[in-house]
């Protein structure tokens, strides 16, 4: 039997992973220094740890609602109108997802029909072009350039919109660039989101990350958009979460009505450990986010200036925890540059390409790592440089 002939067309229009390959040859190797992981190198705080460990002696091993616990779901509400000043309401415009991956797979789901338009910036999050194609949507990539720090703007969008576009897709602060959106650009772009009717979809997960006195601007709070916005956040990067799986979207009840429907058929409900550790991270867990942003943002000047110093040209990122230094002076692609890296001084990083056509002539690198791993990375890296490029 020919199987790749049963599996749904949809699925084998799909290409692996960009960022699995170079990690699956790292795995075969010693004395690798890894600066592709999107993962903070910090262990959940002891706090949020024992909230779990509390929950399971009380015998709290239950399913939860649909949507979450509505603790949690206060909490969040909370969290949005402390920080954003916008106003949820917890029973009607929150759910709690396994992640924010499942967040941003069951609203492309819940919104597009065969045939829409989804315009999405590019480089952007693996993840993001797979989640259309599986909902039956044609994905619009929007390139954006470094000249910009890789920010998009109206006038970009304006020249991808047509009449079938639904969905604007937007990641900001950006995975793999570290870009940072400003608020009048933002303001243009929800100027121009309601021209043309477009559904937003917004991931901020890593809004609590930011740097160099930046502010972080919630789409949903600019005028008019927190009814067009499905905004998506979670736990995974600002409390070191990532294996907990816990996130959450909010929009209006309509939405969020579809998105459970999903929801509940596929999932059920985000597991209620995850769920009591989360409500601890939004009640107590701000002292331990914010140490943990100050770390990264050492971490985050000193691979900027040792990529500039050994001679890749990068801007300054001023959010998540990755940086995007041009290596098109070295005549190497993106994946041979990352393949030769590794292979040479065995450090793992992620090439451009897997963000989109865009990020050719690039490499994203995670400063989610100890600052002796990157002072040896970086040594690495101009060693391969030196020895292998320049010579």
């Amino acid at each position: 039997m020919n199987w790749k002939n049963r599996i749904s067309p949809a699925v084998n229009a799909i290409a692996p992973s960009g960022i699995r390959k170079f990690f699956d040859i790292a795995a075969e190797m010693e004395d690798v220094i890894s600066l592709g992981v999107g993962e903070p190198d910090f262990v959940t705080p002891w706090s949020i740890r024992e909230s779990c460990v509390y929950g399971l002696e009380q015998g709290y091993t239950s399913y939860t609602s649909n949507r979450g616990l509505l603790e949690l779901r206060q909490e969040i509400t909370s969290l949005i109108e402390r920080e954003h000043q916008i106003t949820y309401d917890p029973k009607k415009e929150v759910l709690v997802t396994v992640g924010v991956s499942e967040a941003l797979d069951i609203a492309m789901r819940a919104v597009l029909a065969p045939g829409d338009e989804v315009l999405i910036p590019e480089p952007c999050y693996v993840s993001y072009k797979a989640c259309v194609t599986l909902a039956g949507g044609k994905v619009i990539s929007v390139p954006t350039k470094i000249e910009n720090e890789f920010r998009i703007t109206a006038e970009e969008l304006t020249d991808y919109v047509t009449p079938k576009t639904k969905v604007l897709l937007i990641g900001y602060p950006n995975n793999p660039t570290g870009a940072v959106m400003d608020y009048e650009t933002l303001e243009k772009i929800a100027n121009f989101a309601e021209k043309h009717d477009l559904i937003v979809i917004s991931d901020e997960i890593y809004c609590n990350l930011i740097y160099a006195n930046t502010k972080h601007t919630c789409f949903a709070s600019l005028d008019k958009m927190k009814d067009r916005t499905i905004l998506l956040n979670g736990f995974s990067k600002a409390y070191a979460m990532t294996g907990w799986r816990i996130g959450y979207a909010l929009a209006n009840p309509v939405i969020i009505s579809a998105m459970t429907k999903i929801h509940q058929y596929t999932i059920l409900c985000a597991p209620i450990t995850a769920q009591i550790a989360a409500i601890e991270a939004l009640k107590h867990g701000e002292k331990y986010m914010k140490k943990m942003v100050s770390e990264y943002d050492k971490r985050r000047l000193l691979i900027l200036d040792g990529m500039r110093k050994i001679g890749l040209e990068c801007f300054e990122p001023k959010g998540a925890f990755y940086i995007f230094p041009c290596i098109k002076n070295t005549g190497l692609t993106s994946e041979e540059f990352a393949e030769n890296l590794l292979r040479a001084e065995r450090v793992a990083l992620v090439p451009g390409n897997a963000f989109g056509d865009c990020g050719e002539g690039f490499i994203r690198c995670s400063y989610a790592t100890s600052v002796p791993k990157i002072s040896e990375a970086l040594v690495r890296i101009e060693n391969f440089l030196k020895n292998h490029v320049y010579r």
